[in-house]
């Protein structure tokens, strides 16, 4: 009798954990665990693959592959984009990066302090911007590195395509 209590008891507190972890698992998307801690899902592509959620909040996106889509500026995604991720907030981004004046630099925090102000900040080292949360409503598509006339490796942003007017810019 002792052994089936410890073996339903064992039973229900399995249960009960996967009951916890499971609505941040493979069945919600990573777009409504955005919405659900008070960030836009147009934040990250449609073209994300999976997503972990830690329970200490460090996220990791998988992408198919690396790619770039516009906001207000090009933005640049690589194949694994890593956070701290809590309500309002992703600090810590790994894996993105912005476009500023011809050059490609790391978004390191993105924050929506106050949701009704209708803006969203982003921290990208040398200064903070602010942008319109409605850039942000719809998970954008996103195209593959070197698809049109930029290719972006190893932090060296080139121009592809074969004509002398190449450049290249460190980050």
């Amino acid at each position: 009798m002792a052994v089936l209590e410890t073996l339903f008891r064992t039973s229900i507190g399995i249960l009960g954990f996967l009951i916890i972890v499971l609505p941040f698992g493979d069945s919600v998307s990573i777009h409504d665990l955005l919405r659900s801690k008070g960030l836009p899902a147009g934040l990250l592509p449609k073209e994300v693959k999976s997503y972990t959620l830690e329970e200490n909040g460090r996220l990791e996106v998988l992408l198919d592959r690396p790619c770039l889509t516009k906001f207000e500026n090009r933005v640049y995604f690589e194949t694994v984009v890593r956070a701290n991720i809590s309500y309002g907030e992703l600090i810590g981004v790994e894996g993105l990066s912005q476009e500023e004046l011809f050059l490609w630099l790391p978004v390191k925090d993105i924050i929506v302090d106050d949701p009704s102000s209708g803006l969203i900040l982003f921290d990208i080292g040398v200064a903070h911007k602010q942008l319109s949360l409605s850039l942000f409503e719809d998970p954008p598509d996103c195209k593959p590195e070197g698809q049109g006339t930029l290719s972006l490796r190893s932090g060296v942003l080139r121009k592809d395509g074969g004509n002398a007017n190449g450049f290249e810019v460190q980050k």
